[in-house]
């Protein structure tokens, strides 16, 4: 038997497989502190828990996996985001009430004011703060995906400039070392910081400025291809 004729009689069927799907673990900074966007689930299982937004892969519809969480992410929140990482897999018998699951998590930092009017124009879909989480009844393993993407947002925001992603096109010095504290969970020494950011030279100063503090500070903007660029040390180093 040839492979063409393999394909022809091959009945996918005929072969038990778990159920899959992806989630999406969207953090913003907004009020002086990180939050998570979760949905509150209006179906079983685990209705009326509140849950990361996702949902199982549509063959059709779906051409790859960042294709199906880009679809699902819009689907339940009415947000779109220009760019989301994969995170990792979690797979196992006993995380969906359904049967055998593995879901692909993929995580991202987004801007408040560019999706909150989305978001919140979303029945049963809200910004929660980390630290409410626990009081939350979350669905499936969910809390375990966003203990794991909380911590890779914390390596990220050690080594780059990431977190900048939480913040308007313009910002200052001030607010993107409170976001880089926010998620590094730990105080930065205010010169030290400014002189990392600044050798790195991943800013285009506006020649604007706000005020802060009751003291005007410089608006900056990240330049093209800055996320990509590392620090030789940790920032809290």
């Amino acid at each position: 038997m040839n492979e063409r004729d393999f394909l022809r009689d091959y009945d996918k069927n005929s072969y038990s497989s778990p159920l899959v799907t992806v989630d999406a673990a969207l953090f913003t900074y907004q009020d002086e502190c990180l939050k998570v966007l979760l949905i509150q689930r209006a179906n079983h299982p685990e209705r009326g828990k509140w849950a990361l937004p996702g949902g199982f892969i549509d063959e059709q519809a779906d051409t790859d996996l960042d294709v199906a969480v880009q679809r699902k992410l819009y689907e339940k929140t009415g947000v779109r985001i220009p760019y989301i990482e994969q995170l990792a897999s979690f797979g196992s018998n006993k995380r969906d009430k359904r049967g055998w699951s593995v879901t692909i998590a993929y995580t991202a930092l987004v801007a408040y004011q560019d999706c909150s009017a989305l978001a919140e124009s979303v029945s049963d879909t809200r910004w929660v703060p980390l630290q409410e989480l626990p009081q939350l009844k979350l669905a499936f393993d969910h809390e375990q995906l966003i203990l794991c993407a909380r911590e890779r947002l914390r390596q990220k925001a050690l080594y780059s400039i990431v977190p900048a992603y939480t913040l308007p096109e313009h910002f200052t010095l001030p607010a993107l070392q409170q976001v880089h504290e926010a998620l590094i969970g730990k105080p930065l020494q205010k010169k030290s910081f400014r002189r990392r950011i600044e050798q790195a030279e991943l800013l285009i100063d506006t020649g604007k400025k706000r005020a802060e503090g009751g003291r005007p500070a410089t608006l900056y903007r990240m330049k093209p291809g800055a996320a990509e660029h590392f620090f030789l040390r940790n920032l809290e180093l």
